[in-house]
């Protein structure tokens, strides 16, 4: 075994162990995070798409969960699992589109477990999670579709997009429908910053289930993303100190 295999297994340890560690702390005490703009405008228009008895339509990219970039996909599922429960009562179901075989059926999944921690299974449409398309513009072109003909008052997207996300932010914004949107995409990202009010830039992104209070694992998750990132800051100083004293 390799010095870079035995470094990554301890690396993965001390992450599991942090996270074992901070999930059962969660049980004696809440941590509070900074507030992120774009987090609470989610939550005002779930409240006022059930209230107006309109859509809320959330898109969850195209990263399949087979491929590298399934991980924004996953942050999605979390968080489409408490807003399908938040939004249940409302006259109108939330509708899902992604761009991966795999994600839409798993969307579904989600969808009815959601239904069914609100106790309303029974209203559960599986037509609500929808694959709309298997190439970039295909799958865009089946959520405007759906952004224009569903009654839809906001729309949520989170996961893997590329480009094409100005394409979803465009239609939102000319059907006059709030658009919220967070990717791991660097050029996706850059066209957020022109096309949406609260752009969700970076590791925001992996904050989705601990901001929809999804649970004390993805509480306990940012926290060990806190611990680590200044443990690999405080390193980097002493290993820059050590050899500007010459130690090294």
């Amino acid at each position: 075994m390799t010095i870079t295999s035995i470094l990554g297994l301890l690396f993965v340890l001390i992450t599991t162990g942090l996270l074992l560690g901070l999930t059962y702390f969660q049980r004696k005490s809440t941590p509070v995070f900074r507030d992120i703009p774009a987090y609470s405008r989610l939550k005002r228009a779930i409240g006022h798409s059930v209230e107006d008895g309109t859509r809320l339509h959330i898109s969850l990219g195209r990263g399949g969960l087979q491929s590298p970039d399934g991980a924004p996909s996953l942050a999605g599922l979390a968080m489409l699992r408490q807003l399908a429960e938040q939004t249940s009562v409302g006259d109108k179901p939330p509708i899902v589109t992604s761009g991966a075989g795999d994600l839409a059926i798993l969307s579904r999944d989600t969808l009815q477990a959601g239904y069914k921690a609100a106790g309303a299974e029974d209203i559960y449409n599986p037509a609500t999670g929808r694959l709309t398309g298997l190439t970039p513009f295909s799958y865009v072109a089946g959520a405007i579709t759906a952004m224009r003909d569903e009654d839809v008052s906001a729309n949520f997207a989170i996961g893997h997009f590329g480009p094409e996300i100005a394409l979803l932010t465009d239609a939102a914004e000319r059907t006059n429908s709030l658009s919220i949107a967070a990717t791991d995409d660097p050029a996706a990202q850059a066209l957020l910053f022109t096309s949406v009010d609260d752009p969700i830039i970076g590791e925001e992104l992996f904050a989705a289930g601990a901001y929809s209070n999804a649970g004390k694992a993805h509480l306990a998750s940012l926290q060990a993303q806190d611990i680590l990132r200044w443990a690999i800051i405080l390193i980097l100083l002493g290993g820059s100190a050590l050899k500007i004293t010459g130690f090294f």
